[in-house]
């Protein structure tokens, strides 16, 4: 695939993974992987076999592009598009996908985030392989993951057929995140899959598309592409930046686009996580220590755990003992200890908008 294109939307905070996620350094800067590679890199390299890296772009945030370029040495400068403010993901993928089709007019971009966790890397290439022949026929593609069970926490895909391995087929609608019941009846139908953001597209396609449906954002992402690799690009991207409404990708284009019959999916199956909370980061790379699960982010720190089975540990630079606690969840950092129960993991974010209420944003 050497004319593929590919997008790393690395924005966000993880407030879910607060306070080990900051916005100074979100979770994708973490080496929450199992190894010392972070998030972001370990992204970067499963790519590899897919497009070069003079083909991979991330659009990330001001606070963010030192550590980014620093952590993807390969990555070209001028491929890293810094967003003065946050402005959701149509606004951000709309920008990579304008600069690409100046720079290579008609070209296939893929779009994958910065924070997920991929098991099957060749599965996941050929099925990335499959959505860009989709998307060289015009189509508006997304990759669906096939539920290993109901979850609540995700939005889903509704197919037009029983969802089938690497076969195209279309999306009719997006589902918001379902209740219990809801999600069991989508599994259970197996005609609904995970909605994990990953979208490929034509440039040219996806913006035809966005200038027809959202001009306002369409409008004022052109204008700062026309400016793009010249000596006005930072000039016009300051004031053109800040005006475009935040709105993601799914509400803008895809979930309209879908009810005319624009959007198709391949169903993958491939070990896919998205590192969402401290709840799934344990099962996935929690160590046993006495029944507890102990995530190390490659500090030195040491944990004692007796009788706490089912316990998420992330120690700091000190040691954690735990004594007797089960279902919880413990997070050392230096300036922040962060305790609750195992089943609130989710709820972690509304500790995130107390601090701000109160005004305490050093600590987010």
């Amino acid at each position: 695939m050497t004319d593929l294109h590919v997008v790393v939307p690395a924005g966000g905070s993880g407030t879910r993974l607060w306070p080990l996620s900051r916005a100074a350094e979100p979770k994708f800067l973490h080496p929450l992987t199992g190894t010392d590679r972070s998030l972001l890199q370990a992204t970067v390299d499963r790519l590899a076999p897919i497009a070069t890296a003079s083909r991979v772009y991330v659009v990330t945030g001001t606070a963010h592009a030192a550590s980014v370029a620093r952590q993807l040495p390969d990555v070209p400068e001028a491929n890293i598009l810094v967003e003065p403010l946050a402005r959701d993901s149509c606004a951000a993928i709309a920008l990579a996908a304008a600069v690409i089709e100046k720079r290579s007019p008609g070209g296939v971009m893929a779009s994958f985030a910065a924070d997920h966790l991929i098991a099957d890397t060749a599965e996941f290439a050929a099925t990335v392989a499959r959505a860009v022949e989709g998307a060289r026929e015009g189509r508006l593609m997304t990759i669906g993951i096939t539920p290993t069970r109901p979850e609540t926490g995700y939005g889903y895909l509704h197919c037009g057929e029983q969802a089938r391995r690497g076969v195209i087929q279309p999306v009719l609608e997006f589902k918001e995140k379902p209740a219990a019941e809801v999600a069991e009846a989508y599994v259970a139908s197996g005609s609904y899959l995970w909605n994990a953001s990953m979208f490929l597209w034509r440039t040219d396609v996806f913006l035809d598309q966005l200038r027809s449906r959202r001009p306002d954002v369409a409008e004022p992402v052109e204008r700062i592409a026309a400016a793009w690799d010249t000596d006005e690009q930072e000039a016009v991207l300051a004031e053109v930046w800040p005006g475009i409404p935040k709105v993601a990708v799914e509400y803008a284009v895809m979930e309209p686009a879908s009810a005319e019959g624009l959007v198709a999916t391949v169903p993958g199956d491939f070990g896919w996580n998205d590192v969402g909370d401290f709840d799934s980061l344990g099962d996935l790379l929690g160590a046993d220590a006495g029944g507890a699960q102990v995530v190390s982010t490659g500090g030195a720190a040491d944990v004692v755990a007796v009788d706490s089975p089912g316990t998420v540990i992330v120690p700091g630079d000190r040691l954690v003992a735990a004594l007797g606690v089960q279902g919880m969840i413990i997070v050392d950092t230096p300036d922040a200890l962060l305790v609750c129960r195992r089943d609130r993991a989710q709820d972690i974010k509304r500790l995130t908008e107390v601090l701000r209420e109160r005004g305490t944003t050093d600590l987010l």
